[in-house]
């Protein structure tokens, strides 16, 4: 069957079955290979995107479940300001080691950022919880969404 896909802000039709998982349609049907995958059971959090704002495992979220939402994936995430403030703050914090769970991290934190602006060290840790680092850098994860929450243009205080 055929599905339209809103991902990115363009239209993507993937002729697959409805259950296929949209990590495989984003990376095998459309040659979107920034989200990864880890697990292929939601536990890992390296497949992660926003579907509607909200960020979701995509190894277990069926194609038929995303048709007709607003994807985003770590290709686009340059387009907002959340987005260019995250990616920002993991440069400066340095954050990446081997770099396999980072799409998965600067997604949740985008999604944590655009739903909480200023959000305290607990919010942060719920925030981020279920993503996994194999390398732990957990502290300058930590260090760089809170870096990014002070960035961002519009939440500025004047």
């Amino acid at each position: 069957m055929s599905y339209t896909l809103d991902i990115n802000g363009k239209q993507h039709v993937a002729d697959v079955d409805g259950d296929t998982p949209l990590l495989w349609v984003l990376r095998d049907v459309l040659g979107m290979t920034g989200t990864k995958y880890g697990c292929g059971m939601a536990l890992c959090g390296a497949c992660t995107v926003h579907m509607g704002g909200a960020a979701i495992r995509s190894c277990v979220t069926p194609v038929q479940a995303a048709a007709g939402q607003a994807i985003t994936t770590i290709e686009a995430v340059h387009t907002t300001d959340v987005g260019r403030a995250v990616q920002k703050a993991w440069l400066d914090v340095d954050v990446v080691q081997c770099g396999y769970c980072q799409s998965g991290q600067i997604m949740s934190a985008i999604a944590l950022l655009a739903q909480t602006p200023a959000p305290s060290d607990e919010q942060i840790r719920e925030g981020m919880a279920g993503n996994i680092c194999r390398c732990g850098t957990y502290e300058r994860i930590h260090a760089a969404v809170k870096q990014a929450a002070g960035q961002i243009p519009s939440r500025k205080e004047a």
